[in-house]
This record gives structure tokens, C-alpha cells and sequence, in this order.
């Protein structure tokens, strides 16, 4: 569990530092716009769900913590 959670801090830590560059860059605006997002406007009131991105980022967060047990 040390283990993970080191790499873990050390990858929060490369973000934060590289944040800056990667706002810039722009790789990263498909997050929470991929098809089976919902979004539903009206006026006066706006819904947001980002079913797909989560799901894209659980199962990539998934494959991360299973390669670091092996």
C-alpha cells in the first residue's frame, strides 16, 4: 500500500507541475465531452452527467492499480 500510494503522490506531483504546459496544449479537452455524456440545458437550468468519462477514467485509473500490484 506504501507502494501506491508514493507513485500515486508522485504522479499528482508531475501533474501539478506540469499543469501550466498541459493547459496550454490542449490533449486534454476530450474529457467530459465524449459521446454518452449527458448534458441537458433549459432555461434556466442546466444538467450535467459525464456517464462516459467516467466510466473511460475508471477503467484506465483500473488498469493503472492493476499493473502496480503485479
Amino acid at each position: 500500500m506504501q507502494r501506491f500510494l508514493i507513485i500515486a503522490g508522485l504522479i499528482l506531483l508531475t501533474l501539478g507541475l506540469a499543469w501550466p504546459w498541459l493547459a496550454q496544449s490542449g490533449w486534454w479537452r476530450w474529457i467530459g465531452r465524449l459521446p454518452g455524456d449527458i448534458h441537458i440545458e433549459r432555461e434556466g437550468f442546466s444538467f450535467y452527467f459525464p456517464l462516459m468519462t467516467g466510466i473511460v477514467l475508471s477503467i484506465v485509473i483500473s488498469v493503472l492499480v492493476w499493473l502496480l500490484r503485479k
